[in-house]
Order: structure tokens, then sequence, then C-alpha cells
């Protein structure tokens, strides 16, 4: 800490914080203030870093780690000591599950008075242990530059995911002068850390091109890993020049379109079940692609899987595996192939099976789709909600969706044609996470109206950041599907309704006919209450058109939809 004389300039750690941000490009923080972080947050928006102030920790946790994967660069949330950092942790553990590059940055209590019971008082690095690839303690102003620089480059290098920086109070009030600043940012600057990713080799290339020319049923599955890493433009090459069907997975949809030929999406079933030679792009073999295992795939399948992470393939064993960035390996292996080229043909017996069970499967749901369900069923609210987001044309909205039923119907309904416009409960199935991730994409991409497709249950997390779309002017449309409850309400059997507290709601049961929709005029936003086909219309084309903070209270019938979605086998 710098001995500074009456004429000397000095800056206050603050300062520093935010100055050491600026220099390394970040230019949108999260967070809520408060004890001993308030100042930190006033001087980065006097840097030209934009603060964006919610109301709970948690949601802005949600919306810089979804910040972090839209734009490829570190989401930084902000939060006070203590219970802050632990509220924080919901959004910097979402980053970790779903490998988003997110950076928490925490104030903490006083290192004289640790163990004391200070204020706040809280072992904050062990706390954020489990959910982080990095974290380090600043405990003098002079180790500020360095480590703010180390959990940004931590956080964005090799697999993405989650970082944690915790600034005592103490340092908070340290200072030194600005020539001293400015030669720490420098050095700091100079010595940033890149995790080092390896390159395949043309051999590792060789086996891979081999495996597919042999393969009869190959299939090209992608994930958001190559979603946040741009690999749109090679998937698509890869895709077309092979003539290979194709699978995202719910978040990588759109990298292609869903409306693509060689889209399966529509013969999901058909084509993990049948598929020989599977290449797995930025995806890993978890829950959501069944573990890569029988029955859901053949026992015979050949995986290929191209990760950042060496540690999943290692893991997943699969016959072949690729450790580099998405596109520049896809990069590798489409020029390999141009070079020697083969393509599937329509004619192609595996083709025509693919092509074949989307066409029907697309009929029979258009078929339901076309009904007009009043009480509103899923399905009829979804195809409306769909048709009006087709005729936005480009640049496409962000959809945001969560919830049971809502979330799978609408990923099965809604549409994607853009990369990166699709923001959903994810690898961790997390509920809460909608208004976060509303307020990260209408910030994160300006040009985009952001719509959200949210059931009331995932809605209510976080209502209350409506007041926040508001104070913000965000160009965001919330469509809250209310059928008055977890799943729908007090779905009980008789037998169920026994004991001391059988007259109260049941544990699914909402409020019913709950008006979400003055929730958000009570801070001067819109509000729409609809029923009938033509009442959401009505609201959709007016909101959609005036890009203003809104939210649609649709009506929805407590008894359709199934409990769980299509989880039931886990409750």
């Amino acid at each position: 800490m710098a001995e500074s004389t009456p004429n000397t300039p000095t800056i206050d750690c603050n300062l520093l914080v935010a100055k050491a941000l600026a220099r390394a490009g970040v230019t949108h923080m999260f967070g809520v203030v408060g004890i001993p972080v308030t100042s930190l947050a006033t001087r980065a928006v006097t840097l030209g870093i934009r603060f964006i102030a919610f109301h709970n920790e948690q949601s802005a946790g949600y919306a810089a780690s979804a910040y972090g994967y839209l734009t490829g660069r570190p989401g930084v949330l902000l939060t006070v000591s203590g219970p802050g950092c632990v509220h924080g942790l919901a959004g910097l553990s979402n980053a970790a599950v779903n490998c988003w590059p997110t950076v928490m940055i925490s104030g903490s209590c006083d290192q004289n008075d640790v163990g004391k019971g200070d204020f706040q008082e809280l072992d904050q690095i062990a706390a954020v242990k489990p959910f982080v690839k990095f974290s380090v303690k600043a405990k003098d102003i002079n180790e500020i530059p360095n480590c703010v620089f180390s959990v940004l480059d931590h956080a964005g290098s090799g697999r993405p995911g989650g970082c944690y920086l915790d600034i005592p109070s103490d340092v908070l009030h340290q200072t030194l002068t600005e020539l001293e600043a400015n030669k720490l940012l420098d050095d700091a600057e100079k010595n940033r850390y890149i995790e080092p990713v390896k390159s395949v080799s043309n051999d590792d290339i060789a086996k891979v091109i081999l495996a597919i020319r042999k393969a009869e049923r190959p299939l090209i599955v992608f994930g958001k890993g190559a979603a946040i890493a741009r690999a749109e433009n090679e998937i698509k090459d890869l895709v077309e020049k092979t003539g290979i069907p194709f699978l995202p997975t719910p978040m990588g949809k759109g990298l292609l379109p869903d409306t693509h030929e060689l889209a399966a999406t529509a013969a999901r079933s058909l084509a993990i079940g049948k598929c020989d030679v599977a290449i797995v792009v930025g995806a890993r073999l978890n829950w959501l692609l069944h573990f890569g295992e029988p029955p859901k795939w053949s026992k015979d399948v050949k995986f290929i899987l191209i990760d950042v992470d060496e540690g999943e393939i290692e893991l997943r064993k699969p016959y072949l595996g690729l450790v580099g960035d998405a596109k520049k390996v896809l990069k590798v292996l489409n020029k390999e192939i141009k070079d020697d080229p083969f393509c599937l043909g329509r004619t192609h017996l595996w083709i025509e099976a693919i092509t074949n069970k989307v066409k029907e499967n697309v009929s029979r749901m258009e078929g339901q789709l076309a009904k007009e369900v009043v009480p509103f069923n899923f399905l009829t609210p979804m195809r409306i909600i769909r048709d009006a987001i087709i005729g936005l044309g480009s640049p496409a909205p962000i959809l945001v969706s969560e919830g049971a039923n809502t979330m799978d119907v609408g990923r099965s309904v809604l549409v994607q044609t853009e990369p990166r416009t699709r923001l959903d409960a994810g690898t961790w199935g997390t509920m809460g996470v909608g208004l976060g991730y509303c307020i990260a994409a209408a910030v994160a991409s300006p040009d985009r109206l952001v719509v959200a497709v949210e059931g009331d249950s995932g809605f209510g997390f976080s209502a209350m950041e409506v007041e926040t779309l508001v104070r913000y002017q965000l160009p965001v449309v919330v469509i809250v599907f209310n059928n008055g409850g977890v799943y729908g309400g007090d779905r009980r059997n008789p037998e169920d309704i026994t004991g001391p507290y059988k007259d109260d709601p049941a544990p699914t049961s909402f409020v019913p006919g709950a008006a979400y929709h003055l929730l958000i005029e009570a801070f001067g936003g819109k509000g729409y209450l609809v029923g009938t086909p033509d009442e959401l219309k009505s609201a959709l084309t007016e909101s959609f058109s005036e890009r203003k903070p809104a939210v649609i209270n649709v009506t929805i019938d407590p008894y359709a939809g199934a409990e769980s979605g299509r989880m039931q086998h886990k409750n």
C-alpha cells in the first residue's frame, strides 16, 4: 500500500478492481450491491462497465452464467459477503455444470477479524470450492490486477466454467498511487494465463474419416459446447458435405435450423437407436443423451467424441476421441473430407428412414397442433407462440424456456433457426433461471427480442425481477403458462387427502387464477391476461411490436400436461 503526499494522485482498491475489469474487456456486470462492494459497482460504471442490479444474487448469477454462454466472454457476478456469496453459488454452480465462463466476485470480512464472528463472516474460498475451476483471495491491493486477470482467464480458457475472486473489506479500503496502479495493471496484463488446448493429429483425423466412410448409419450430434465454440459454420459444412443427419441437444438447437432437411430431431428415437457411428461434437454423454448406453442406443454404436476437455473423453472411453476446440477440429476434419469427398445421397436407406420418420412424426404433431383446445392445453398456445415467433423473421428472438410440461412441449413445438437463441434449464435441469436468462439475453444481444415461455412455477422463482426488466426497459416478453401450480395444481387421489392438514392446499398447488400480469403493471410494464386463441394472438402481436417489458398470463387447464413432464420415472 502506498504512502502518498498531498499532491500524489491515489486510487482505492474499488477503482483498481474496476480498472482491471475494464482493461480485461469486461463491459457488463450483474449483481446485488451492499456492504462492502457498493463502491466497486459505482466505480465500474464510471469506467463504462454497465452494471445490471438485481433483487437477488441467485437471478444475477444465472444472468452472469448465461451472458458468458451467449457472448463467449466471462459473465461477471458481484455479491456482498456471507449470505450474498452463498446466494450467488446458484449461478456459479449452474455455470460449472453447464461449462459456461463465469466469474463471481464477492466482498468478504476484514482479514483481521476472521474467526471472531465478524459481520457476514464466512470462509468463502471453501464455500465455492465444489463449483469452480479456480479461486483466489486477494490479500493485498497489490495482488488485485493479477487476481482479476487470473479468474477471467481461467473461466474462459480450456473447458469454460466458474471462477471466484474473494476481496476482503480491508483490502477494498487500501489505496496506492495512480502510477503504481498502472504499473501493476501493465505487468499483470503481460502475464495473462491461457489454458493450452491440444491440437489434433493427422492420424486421428484420418481414423475419424475412415470410421465415417465405413458407417452405414452415421449420425452427428452437437450440443451447447459447439455453440459456445461458434462452430455452426463448420457443423454446416460437415453435415452438407457428408449428407449425414444431425441431432442437436436442446441448447444445440439452432446451430443448424430445425427445418434443415437433414435434421433428425423429430426422429430422435430412431436416430440414436439405430445409428452405428455417432460423431458427438461439444456434447456430453450424460443423462440428456442417455449416457450413450443401451437400450436407447445400440450396444454396438461407435462414438467419436470431439471435446475440449480430455477428462471427458477419458471418462466416456469412446471408439475415438479428439481433444480440441470444436470449431478448429471440425475445420481440419472438413478440409480433409474436401480433399477426398463422399456424401450420403437422399436415396441412401438410412437417410430415407430418417426422412420418412421425421415426416411421419411431424405430421402427427401438426395434426394435434391444428386443434384449437379451450380451455387451453399446452399445445394450442404453444403453436400460436411458435407461429408468432416465426413471423418475426431474422434476427430471431432469443427464446428462454423453463418448466416441466411447458419446457418439454416447447422443445418439441418451438422452432430454432439461428445459433444461441435457446436458453433452458440446461444440463442441471435448473428451475428459476428464467428471468435472469432473459436479462442476460437482452443485454448480450440488444438487437434481438427476448421471449420467455415459462411455467408458473418456474416464473415464480424469480418473478420479482420483472421490475428489473422495467427499470432497464429491456425488450423482454414473458409468457407464463398458468395452470395453478407445479405440474398443474391439486392432482391428489382421494385417499391421499387425509391427516391433520388435509384441508391445506396440495404441495403442488398455487393460488388459482393468479394475476401474474398485474405484477409487472405495478412497476409500469404491460400485462395481458389471455384465455382464448384470439386474445393470445392479439397480446403477442402488440407486445412483440412494442418490444417493451411485458408479461402475458396464459390461463391453462390445470389438468393438462403430466406430473414431472417427461421425467415421471424420476419422481
